[in-house]
C-alpha cells in the first residue's frame, strides 16, 4: 500500500492537468505556463499568455526570464510528445518547481480552454470525449 501512495504522491506533485492549470490562472495563482514546442507549433497556437520557450533553450533562457521561485508549468503537444518531460528536466535541473501538464496543449484545446495565435484568441467546443461541455463565464 504504501508503495502505492508513495508513487501517486509522487506523480502529482510532478504534474499536473489542463483544468487544474486554468482553474489555477483563473484564481490569479502566480504560474509561468511554457510551452516547449517548435516555432512552428508555436505560431499554429498556443496557451494565452504562455511563455515560448524550446526546451533546448531552457538551461540559456530560464534564470533570465522566469524567477527562480516561480512555479513552472511545461507543456508540449500532446500525451504522445516527450518534449514537455525534457523541458521539466531542465527547469528542474535549474532548481525551479516545476509540473508536466498532461495531455499537453491538445487536451487544453479538447477541454474548450482558450488559445491564441496571430489571428488572436480563439475556443474550440469541449470535446465530449475529454471533458463535459459546460458554460464559463469569463472564462
Amino acid at each position: 500500500m504504501t508503495s502505492a501512495v508513495d508513487h501517486f504522491s509522487a506523480k502529482l506533485a510532478h504534474e499536473t492537468d489542463a483544468s487544474d492549470v486554468h482553474a489555477a490562472r483563473k484564481a490569479g495563482q502566480e504560474v509561468a505556463v511554457v510551452d516547449v514546442r517548435s516555432d512552428e507549433a508555436w505560431a499554429q497556437g498556443r496557451i494565452v499568455d504562455a511563455i515560448h520557450m524550446h526546451y533546448s533553450e531552457i538551461a540559456a533562457r530560464a534564470p533570465l526570464e522566469i524567477l527562480q521561485g516561480t512555479p513552472v508549468v511545461v507543456y508540449c503537444w500532446s500525451p504522445g510528445c516527450n518534449a514537455a518531460d525534457k523541458g521539466a528536466l531542465e527547469f528542474a535541473k535549474l532548481g525551479y518547481d516545476v509540473k508536466l501538464m498532461i495531455g499537453g496543449f491538445e487536451y487544453w484545446v479538447r477541454e474548450g480552454y482558450p488559445v491564441e495565435n496571430a489571428d488572436g484568441v480563439h475556443r474550440r467546443p469541449v470535446d465530449p470525449l475529454t471533458g463535459v461541455p459546460r458554460i464559463r463565464a469569463n472564462a
